[in-house]
């Protein structure tokens, strides 16, 4: 299995994931990538309206997958 990271851009903050998880392939990187902007939106949502978030993923070799997914 693969190690993604899964960093947070939250307006100009950057989170970066330096633990990652891993996931047998790129579908299920992009799975637990919707699932993780879904739940920080839930819980960021009422307190920051209006705000832009994102999820980006990475690879274990530092490769950006946001074109793969």
């Amino acid at each position: 299995m693969k190690r993604y990271y899964f960093d947070i851009r939250d307006g100009s903050q950057f989170i970066r994931d330096d633990e990652g998880v891993e996931l047998p392939d790129i579908e299920s990187a992009r799975q637990e990538a919707t699932a993780a902007l879904s739940e920080i939106t839930r819980e960021w949502a009422s307190s920051r309206p209006q705000h832009r978030m994102a999820v980006e993923v990475r690879d274990d070799c530092g490769t950006n997958l946001g074109d793969k997914l």
